[in-house]
């Protein structure tokens, strides 16, 4: 499974860095599920290609929630250890600005041991711009961090868990 994500990142990672601005979001992953109507999903995706309406897209994750044992404590360690800032208790508040680049969007398979713990549904990726910076810093930390010896050709990747054990994958881009 992992040689399959490292394939579909470097395929994205190039897509993302040829295609046209106008198209740089056009790219899915798509669900094996049947969609609720297929006559209809049909009908839009034909009008769609005819160039008849332009389809409205997401401008990219403006969330990621999740449950936590202790969301202080967890919240309290993102921002410590990787310098994710906390939810903001007012609307006056500025909230944690991530830097413009590539996202990948893709669901697994249930069955999928990509995220180590079966229980973990999730997993996040985070950009980093200096990955033996940032893991020198997590290792200091007493943080176990697992740095992949290969190199990919979109970038290089490294694994670690948050303290409930919910898996995170750092990716230096290329």
């Amino acid at each position: 499974m992992t040689v399959q994500r490292r394939r579909l990142l470097q395929i994205l990672s190039y897509a993302l860095s040829v295609v046209p601005l106008r198209n740089r979001f056009a790219f899915a992953v798509q669900n094996p599920a049947p969609p609720a109507n297929p006559a209809a999903t049909a009908e839009a995706a034909a009008k769609h290609e005819m160039g008849k309406t332009e389809m409205e897209k997401v401008a990219g994750i403006g969330g990621l929630f999740f449950r936590a044992h202790d969301p202080g404590a967890l919240g309290r360690w993102y921002l410590q250890h990787l310098g994710i800032s906390l939810t903001p208790t007012s609307y006056d508040s500025p909230v944690w600005q991530q830097e413009a680049g590539p996202t990948v969007f893709s669901p697994f398979p249930e069955t999928s041991g990509y995220f180590g713990d079966p229980h973990k549904v999730w997993m996040v990726n985070f950009r980093v711009r200096d990955l033996d910076k940032m893991v020198a810093q997590l290792r200091t930390a007493g943080i176990e961090v697992k740095i992949d010896p290969q190199s990919y050709p979109n970038g290089r990747f490294a694994r670690l868990h948050d303290p409930e054990g919910n898996p995170i994958e750092l990716w230096q881009p290329s």
